[in-house]
C-alpha cells in the first residue's frame, strides 16, 4: 500500500483540508468528501487529546490519513496523537533546526528518536506492535510549519533536519510576522512563499500551503508554484459560506416572488 509519505516523497500532488469542529458528524462528512487527507487542528480549535483520538478513529475508518496540527512542539502531545493512530504531526511555529530535531525525536522510538514506547490504538493495542515499529519510517509524517520571520531566516537548516518530511506555510501567522497581517496577496508574502519553497527544493523535501479561502485560481496557482501538500479551506468556513449562501439565495427568491 502506498502511504501518504511515499506519495509526497515521489512528488505526488495531494489535496486535504482542516478540521476545527470536534463533531463526529462533521468529521465523517469531511472524511467522505474526497480529500486525500485531513488535519485535526489542536492549536487554534478547542480540541483536546480525547476528542482528537475520536476524530482520528473516524478518519482512519474512512481509509484516510489523519494528521494533527499540535498546540506546540510538545513531546508528550506528539506521543499521545501518534499512539492514538495519527499518520503524522504538523508542528507549529518551528523556528530553528534544533526545534525541528526535537519534533523528530519525539516521533520515533529509540535509537532513531526518544519517543516513549507504549501500546495503544496505533499498535493495535499490542498485537501489532512489531509491524508498527518496523514501518514507522515509511508511515509517520513529521511536518514543520514555517510561519514567522525567525522561521524564514532559519528555513534552510529546518528543511535539512533529518526526519523532517516537509514544510507547511501558515499564511496568517506569517503575514502577521511580516507586518502585513491578513494581506495574503501582498508582494512580501509572495516573496516569502518563494523563499520557503526554494528551501524545501534545495533540501529535497516537499512544501505545502494552506489555502484558507480556496478557489480554482488559487489552487491552480499553488500547484503551479510547486506546492504538493495543499490544505484547502476549513470545515467551519465551509459551513459558514454554505449557510450564508443559502440565506442570500433565499432572500433573492423572496424578493422576486
Amino acid at each position: 500500500m502506498t502511504t501518504l509519505k511515499k506519495r509526497l516523497r515521489s512528488g505526488g500532488k495531494t489535496v486535504g483540508s482542516w478540521l476545527a469542529i470536534a463533531s463526529d458528524t462533521t468529521v465523517e462528512i469531511m472524511a467522505h468528501a474526497g480529500f486525500d487527507w485531513l488535519v485535526i487542528d489542536m492549536e487554534h480549535a478547542p480540541i483536546g487529546i480525547a476528542e482528537a483520538a475520536r476524530m482520528i478513529r473516524i478518519i482512519d475508518l474512512a481509509a484516510l490519513p489523519a494528521l494533527c496540527r499540535l498546540p506546540g512542539n510538545d513531546p508528550v502531545m506528539i506521543k499521545h496523537v501518534l499512539d492514538a493512530g495519527a499518520s503524522g504531526i504538523i508542528v507549529p511555529m518551528v523556528e530553528s533546526g534544533e526545534e525541528a530535531l526535537r519534533a523528530v525525536a519525539a516521533s520515533y522510538y529509540p535509537p532513531a528518536g526518544a519517543r516513549g514506547v507504549g501500546l495503544a490504538r496505533a499498535q493495535s493495542y499490542g498485537s501489532g506492535f512489531e509491524t508498527y515499529r518496523d514501518n514507522m519510517k515509511e508511515s509517520i509524517l513529521v511536518i514543520a510549519m514555517i510561519e514567522s520571520l525567525n522561521g524564514m531566516e532559519n528555513v534552510d537548516e529546518i528543511a535539512v533536519t533529518p526526519g523532517i518530511d516537509g514544510l507547511l506555510i501558515g499564511p496568517y501567522d506569517l503575514s502577521a510576522s511580516l507586518g502585513i497581517i491578513g494581506q495574503l496577496d501582498h508582494p512580501k508574502m509572495n516573496a516569502s512563499l518563494q523563499n520557503i519553497i526554494g528551501a524545501a527544493r534545495r533540501a529535497g523535501i516537499w512544501c505545502g500551503l494552506h489555502v484558507v479561502h480556496p478557489n480554482a485560481e488559487a489552487i491552480s496557482s499553488a500547484f503551479a508554484e510547486g506546492f504538493t501538500f495543499l490544505a484547502v479551506g476549513v470545515d467551519m468556513i465551509f459551513l459558514d459560506q454554505a449557510a450564508k449562501t443559502a440565506v442570500q439565495e433565499s432572500s433573492t427568491s423572496l424578493n422576486h416572488s
